[in-house]
């Protein structure tokens, strides 16, 4: 069963080509939604909440597991455990399935390499632009100053 950006196949979610996570390394908890809905919401566990073990996790790399730790920010425990609640849909099945997909996203955004910052600087022929367009403004304010008669 293919899915927009990843896959499920025989018990594993395939993040990346070099990351894929097991079903059991996942934990989903129905919880009560909260907020309104009336009776609905007040009968029926259909909010989700999921748990994942990034510290533990096999697939997962130091290095992108300090980028994930940076990315998920409060969503991430300090014992390195993710997680995630959702209760947009009257559905458990589609909460769950919207916070699998909301965990791959987080798990692939910290699998890319970030690019690395090359200090640039500016050519000599854009500092003498820059600079002669500087002075010929500089002498255009200056003719603007105030008339002063031959008394």
């Amino acid at each position: 069963m293919v899915f927009k950006y990843w896959a499920i196949a025989a018990d594993m979610i395939f993040v990346t080509p070099t990351i894929s996570l097991r079903d059991d390394e996942l934990r989903f908890t129905a919880i009560r939604a909260s907020g309104p809905g009336g009776q609905h919401v007040n009968t029926t566990n259909s909010a989700v909440q999921l748990k994942f073990d990034a510290a533990n996790c096999r697939a997962i790399r130091a290095d992108v597991f300090a980028r994930l730790k940076n990315q998920a920010g409060q969503r991430m425990s300090g014992a390195g455990m993710v997680q995630i609640e959702v209760s947009e849909t009257r559905s458990q099945h589609r909460n769950r399935e919207i916070a699998t997909e909301r965990l791959v996203a987080l798990v692939r955004a910290a699998a890319t390499v970030p690019k690395v910052r090359r200090n640039t600087k500016p050519s000599k022929g854009s500092k003498e632009r820059r600079l002669g367009a500087k002075s010929r403004t500089s002498g255009l304010k200056k003719t603007r100053g105030r008339v002063r008669g031959e008394d």
